[in-house]
Order: C-alpha cells, then sequence, then structure tokens
C-alpha cells in the first residue's frame, strides 16, 4: 500500500474514479463529490450533488466530465476543471436510486442501472433514449425485485448488466433486446470491469467468487462470436465489491479486506512474478503500538483507542508449548475521539505514560498515570496547533520526546514535560523541499537521529542534537515499507516495496559492507517473489547481528553472521528444519530463520525483556 487518507464516519464512500489525468474523485451518501490532496492525505475540496446521497460516479474517457447517480433518480453532469467541478446539467429523472453508470465511450450516451430498469440517456438532449426492464422474461410467479448492481458501455453498443439474481446479462440498448443471459450465482453478482479491447470481462459476486468471461468465435476460424465463461475464481470469503480487468490480469477487492491479483495465463510472456496468483492483505498500516518497558499495547480503532496491559507466565517449557498464564491480560483503558473524523495515527511511549493521537483536524496528547492497579489519564493542556496535520507518531526511546511527522516531508519535534505538558522544540524539514507528506519515522536509541520517509520515497536523516538535515538515503525506485535504526550501530535497516533490504551507515553517511554484499549477490527469488511487504522491523537486544522482520503472514529472523541463501538452496521455514537431521540442518544453515505458524499478523515486537508480543489479525 503506498498511501492512505482516513476516513470520516459522515463521508461514507461509495464510488471513486479518476478524471483528469491523476485527480481522485469519490462520492458517497453524504451527497457530497469530494476531492481528494493525495499529496497531503486528506480531502482537497467538496461540492454539493444536489441529489441526496450518491451512490455510483463514472467519469467520461478523457476525464473531462463526471457523472453521478443519485438517491433522487436523477442523474447530474459535472465539468471537470481546474480547482474542482462545475455543475454542468440534469439529465432524466427516474423513479428510484441510480446504482451504476458507464459513459459509452464516445461520450455520447450513459448507461444507468437501477432496481428493476436499466437507462441510455442521451448526454447532448439530456433525454431517455431507450428503457429497459431487466426482469422482463422472468415469469410473472417469480418476479421480485431486481437490482442492478453494475453495468458497463461497450462501443459496439452492446450494454453488460450484472444484478441481484446472480445474472450477468448483454444487451442491445438500441433495440432494448436481451442478446444473452449467463446465472453465474445463487447470489448477486456485484461488480464488473472490461478488458480495454472489450473482449473479456471480469465479474465479482457476494459469495466471494470471481468469474471471467471472453468474447469468442462461435466456430473456429468464424465471424460470429458470442459471451463465453471460462474461468471461475474463489479466492474471497465475503463481497467482492471491486474488480479491475489489466491487460495482463484480474483484480478483485472484496469486504474480507484482501486484494487478489490472478495473472492471466496467456497474456504473460514468461514465467516468473508477474504469472503468480498474489493476495494482498490489509492494513498495512501500524495500528499497533508497543509501550517495551512498560508492557503495555495501545489498540487503534477508527474511533478509540483500547490500552491492554499483557498477561505473563512464570512458567518455561519446550518450543512450541503453551505455556500456562499466571497473569491474564487486562484492558487499562479506552479513548473515545469526539467528533466524526477516524483516527489517523497513534502511538504510546515506551514507559507507557504519555498516549498520542491524531485524526485530521485534531491532536490529542494525554498523561497516564500508573498507581498500583489503578490508572488515571489526564488531558495535556495547550498542545501546538502547528502538529497538525499528524500522519504518523513516534516517541524517543527515553520518552522525552514525541515525533510527529507532517505536511510537505516536515517532522515536528515535540518535548514532553512533566508532570504533564509539551513544548515544540523544532520542525524538521528536508533541504530540497517535497509536497509530500511524510508516512514512517525511526528514532535512534541514543536519541541522536531521526530518519523520516515521505510520499516522494525519499529518506532523510536528521541530527536532533543539532536539529539539522544530517544526509539523504540514496534514492531507491520503490517505496519503503519499514525501516529501523538499530540500538548499537545506528545503521538504518530499510526495507522496500519489492522486498530487497539495505543497510545505511548513519555516521558514515554510506551503505555498509553487508549492504553492498547483499546487493551484489542478491536476495533469494523465493524471498523476492512474497507478496506481502516487510511491516516491521526490530533488532534481538543481546545479539547486534539479528534483525527481526515481519509481514502479514511470517515472522523472519535475519542472521547477519550467517550466509546469504542462493536460489538452489531452499528458503524453508523452522517447522520445516524441525523435521530434517541434525546434518542436514547443518546444510540448510543460512541467514533467514522464517515462521508461518501465525495467523496474519497486525504486530510484532521485542520487548525489553527477552520476550517477543505479537498480534494476529482474527
Amino acid at each position: 500500500m503506498e498511501k492512505a487518507i482516513p476516513g470520516h464516519q459522515a463521508r461514507s464512500v461509495e464510488a471513486l474514479c479518476w478524471a483528469a489525468g491523476e485527480r481522485l474523485f469519490g462520492a458517497g451518501l453524504s451527497g457530497d463529490i469530494t476531492e481528494y490532496d493525495l499529496e497531503r492525505l486528506r480531502p482537497a475540496r467538496a461540492v454539493d450533488g444536489f441529489g441526496g446521497p450518491i451512490w455510483s460516479m463514472a467519469a467520461n474517457s478523457d476525464g473531462t466530465r463526471l457523472a453521478i447517480g443519485c438517491e433522487d433518480g436523477s442523474v447530474k453532469l459535472f465539468q471537470v476543471v481546474p480547482g474542482g467541478v462545475q455543475f454542468e446539467k440534469n439529465l432524466d429523472r427516474q423513479k428510484g436510486r441510480v446504482l451504476c453508470l458507464s459513459w459509452h465511450p464516445s461520450g455520447t450516451h450513459l448507461a444507468a442501472g437501477s432496481i428493476n430498469f436499466i437507462r441510455v440517456l442521451d448526454v447532448r438532449s439530456g433525454r431517455t433514449a431507450q428503457r429497459i426492464m431487466v426482469n422482463y422474461h422472468v415469469p410473472k410467479s417469480k418476479k421480485r425485485e431486481c437490482v442492478v448492481w453494475s453495468i458497463a458501455f461497450l462501443s459496439s453498443g452492446t450494454v453488460i448488466s450484472s444484478d441481484s439474481f446472480g445474472r450477468v446479462q448483454f444487451w442491445d440498448w438500441e433495440r432494448g433486446t436481451l442478446q444473452d443471459s449467463h446465472t453465474v450465482s445463487t447470489s448477486a453478482v456485484l461488480s464488473l470491469a472490461v478488458s480495454e479491447e472489450e473482449d473479456s470481462i471480469v465479474v465479482g459476486t457476494s459469495a466471494g467468487a470471481t468469474y471471467q468471461f471472453q468474447l469468442l468465435p462461435v466456430k473456429a476460424g468464424g465471424q460470429e462470436k458470442r459471451w463465453v465463461r471460462t474461468k471461475p475464481f474463489q479466492h474471497h470469503t465475503h463481497d467482492v465489491r471491486a474488480v479491475v480487468h489489466t491487460p495482463t490480469a484480474l483484480i478483485s477487492g472484496g469486504l474480507d479486506a484482501q486484494l487478489v491479483i490472478r495473472p492471466l495465463m496467456e497474456k504473460v510472456q514468461k514465467k516468473g512474478y508477474d504469472a503468480v496468483l498474489r493476495k494482498f492483505t490489509f492494513p498495512h498500516r501500524r495500528l499497533v503500538s508497543c509501550a517495551r518497558k512498560a508492557r503495555l499495547l495501545l489498540f487503534q480503532f477508527s474511533q478509540h483507542l483500547e490500552l491492554w496491559r499483557l498477561g505473563s507466565t512464570n512458567k518455561t517449557g519446550k518450543d512450541g508449548e503453551v505455556l500456562p498464564v499466571s497473569r491474564m491480560p487486562e484492558h487499562l483503558l479506552q479513548l473515545k475521539s469526539k467528533g466524526p473524523e477516524h483516527i489517523y495515527c497513534s502511538c504510546v511511549s515506551p514507559c507507557g505514560s504519555w498516549i498520542a493521537y491524531s485524526t485530521a483536524s485534531r491532536f490529542h496528547l494525554y498523561r497516564v498515570q500508573h498507581e498500583g492497579d489503578s490508572i488515571s489519564v489526564k488531558k495535556v493542556p495547550g498542545v501546538p496547533k502547528l502538529l497538525l496535520p499528524a500522519y504518523q507518531l513516534q516517541c524517543a526511546s527515553d520518552s522525552g520526546r514525541l515525533f510527529v511527522a507532517s505536511d510537505r516531508g516536515s517532522v515536528h519535534v515535540v518535548q514532553l514535560l512533566e508532570p504533564g505538558g509539551c513544548k515544540h522544540l523544532h520542525t524538521l524539514r528536508p533541504p530540497t523541499g517535497t509536497q509530500e507528506a511524510v508516512y514512517l519515522l525511526a528514532s535512534s536509541a541514543d536519541g541522536n537521529w531521526l530518519a523520516a520517509v515521505s510520499g516522494d520515497w525519499e529518506v532523510h536523516i536528521y541530527s536532533l542534537k543539532h536539529f539539522k538535515h544530517h544526509c539523504t538515503v540514496p534514492t531507491y525506485s520503490c517505496a519503503v515499507t519499514a525501516l529501523a535504526i538499530h540500538p548499537a550501530t545506528n545503521n538504518l535497516f530499510i526495507s522496500y516495496s519489492d522486498q530487497q533490504l539495505f543497510e545505511f551507515s548513519i555516521p558514515e553517511k554510506q551503505y555498509t559492507a553487508w549492504s553492498r554484499v547483499v546487493q551484489n549477490s542478491g536476495l533469494h527469488k523465493l524471498w523476492l517473489e512474497r507478496d506481502s511487504p516487510i511491516t516491521h522491523i526490530a533488532f534481538n537486544p543481546k545479539n547486534t547481528s539479528q534483525i527481526l522482520l515481519h509481514d502479514v503472514y511470517m515472522l523472519c529472523v535475519l542472521d547477519k553472521s550467517l550466509p546469504l541463501p542462493d536460489n538452489n538452496t531452499l528458503l524453508v521455514n523452522q517447522s520445516t528444519l524441525k523435521q530434517l537431521s541434525e546434518p542436514a540442518r547443518r546444510r540448510q544453515l543460512h541467514a533467514f530463520k522464517i515462521c508461518k505458524k501465525f495467523q496474519p499478523l497486525l504486530f510484532a515486537d521485542l520487548l525489553d525483556e527477552p520476550c517477543l508480543v505479537t498480534v494476529e489479525r482474527p
């Protein structure tokens, strides 16, 4: 995941589309058309659609016009202009909400789907050119309300619809007649996308299945073609609400928070990463933070935070054994965010005495006092307003400073004062300037260094002693997914979205010798072909050569003192290694020790004592 824009309780998103190049627009039940600022990661401006809740939105082929489908049955056109959108005209109004829209590639007509009907609208006159009843062929005894969930308008004049009856239907819009119908599921078909050549479509259902249809000749070498269902896939557990058809793959997203990329093998030129089924589980953002010294975990939800004390055991056991708990985990605190905005970032200090969180327009800082088994919370007054917007928060290892990642590449440094106050010390800015927000931070254990990553993928390192820019890590062609500074060496360890790993010496302003060896010899091909990015990096305090990495599916201990595996070596996980004999294990010994026994991992980190805490996604 490259960027995330925080949500809003009153701003549901029912439709998204790109227009005028790289401008992103959204619409939903609030009735507004919202344009998003992709640099500051927030709504830039909003315009009322004046039709009640908006259920659908589509841009024409050149991105100069937006059409919206509203609760009151109206379809409205807006021109995309510099600085926003401008109302152009109303098209014919119907009875009932407009659930889906699609432009004809020429831009002269619009197809609109609702309950029981499809309408084709003439854009120039604004009038209905054709009205199609989608359940006309259903016997009266079996007739019930049919919801047209998705629609596509082909250049040939064919309108494709998917509906709540589980059907994918093909219509001749000029005659208003049904050309073909396929019942693909007993559940609703919710989403639909067409390939650029218009010879293939993909649909997603409420049962978690996706299907591909292809336009194929009826006879070999013949001119007559028909739509044929060719490939069914079951990669989701819940509703598939969005599908995309690229030249080489089918992409689907569902309510199970998974993005699945299914390659079209006939379109892939050679075997490799592009020919592999890929699943991406969200979120990739940090939603859990740990107070290592106090053994506390802070969980971030959309509109509240929860603080928990970890349980403990006084027993020891063998590898893989589940130990009895002598002290149960304890729910200490719940902080509710006021207002409709979702919480974007949060953190708890290592000592557990400070909690900070931010929404799009508010920044909150709390002093937490622990007295025996009781806990009290006091809001810190006079927090500087310049801390907004905040995209990432991190406390220094001594809990004396708070680092606030902000827009335009800036990082605010705030001193945390006893018994409960704060003071703005400095704002760090990159020397070259940037319009992008900072989305990742890493501070050194000695309090001397801070690394910040902005949306342009540049990694800047600052001296916290002198509050000035120290150096910039050489720019790489992929996004940074995680970074951390080694407490003993002050080497910055960086993972990128293409699974490459780099180690950069902050004092020497250059890559380390180990990092150069990695880049010269290369990482194992199975490591590079992983789907899930590294989301957290930690270090073993008792072994300076060991680095803890984790993504959603695996936990890895990288031992720099051991040789790197080549592509002929098995990159196996620990459970497989245990089944081998001792001599075979020695032959397989290399730098990567991988464990895959967890459910999808939200968080993993080492506590100050020799203990690893992991949080699994339910």
